[in-house]
């Protein structure tokens, strides 16, 4: 029988090989990120020390950055991120195709509960839907995509003041208008269900927009906690059965979690 020669194959399950990081581009981007944290700015012997690099590599990447017009330097000698860093930020955000992102747990809420699914983003003191799926139930709620609703008495809205309450409690003063008998028109009161949205971790709306139609919702948060959108469920009152109200405030909050998290992957 004739000898048969066998080659080894290439061992698939070999690691690759790491990627490799241009050093001077990781070291400017560590300058820039704890310039971003930081409040009143940085000098750069506190920098270099922070970041372990010597004096004058810190000195180089500052200057550098600063050219660019990412980073200012003080009279007092000491380097802050400027707003361009936000810009660069904000196009990331605004770029954001949230409806597709939270298409996925949209769909659990629909299948789960049957009742109308609606993902929101803030504007200023009102919310905007920009995606929805329509209830299967012949009772149902309904506001079209594009559609506002003020953002102290429906879930959505409620979830995100609550997110952001510190710094929109003084300005919410003389908006809290009155839609229904339920309708939260008073500081106080608003305080107290903020308090208990936070400590639920999810907002509801017991009638508070439109009669007899509850809602419910949870903020999504960006990577660095900044509520961005709030996805939603609305459902009418004869549809509310007992017990159904925390099953469906908790489904909410763990779809709002899941597209939180799928938001740190981009």
């Amino acid at each position: 029988m004739k000898a048969v020669s066998l080659k080894a194959k290439p061992d698939s399950t070999k690691a690759e090989r790491p990627v490799r990081v241009d050093s001077t581009l990781s070291k400017g981007l560590q300058v820039l990120e704890a310039l971003a944290r930081s409040k009143s700015g940085k000098g750069v012997t506190e920098l270099s020390r922070e970041l372990e690099l010597t004096k004058s590599n810190t000195f180089r990447l500052l200057r550098t950055l600063t050219a660019l017009g990412y980073v200012r330097n003080s009279e007092s000698k000491s380097y802050s991120a400027t707003m361009k860093v936000w810009q660069v930020g904000l196009s990331v955000i605004e770029n954001l195709d949230l409806p597709k992102i939270a298409a996925p747990q949209m769909r659990m809420l629909s299948r789960e509960t049957g009742e109308t699914i609606y993902l929101a983003v803030p504007d200023l003191f009102s919310v905007i839907y920009i995606d929805k799926i329509e209830s299967t139930k012949p009772i149902r709620s309904w506001n079209p995509v594009g559609g506002s609703a003020p953002i102290h008495c429906v879930g959505t809205g409620k979830a995100l003041l609550a997110a952001d309450y510190d710094r929109l409690r003084d300005q919410m003063r003389g908006r809290l208008t009155k839609f229904t008998d339920r309708t939260i028109t008073s500081i106080k009161r608003l305080d107290a269900d903020v308090a208990e949205t936070r400590e639920r971790g999810y907002a509801v709306d017991t009638g508070e927009f439109r009669e007899r139609i509850f809602s419910f919702g949870a903020v999504v948060r960006l990577p660095n906690g900044q509520p961005v959108a709030a996805i939603g469920v609305s459902v009418p009152d004869v549809n509310l059965t007992e017990g159904r109200d925390a099953e469906i405030g908790a489904l909410v909050l763990h779809a709002a979690d899941e597209v939180s998290e799928s938001l740190q992957d981009l």
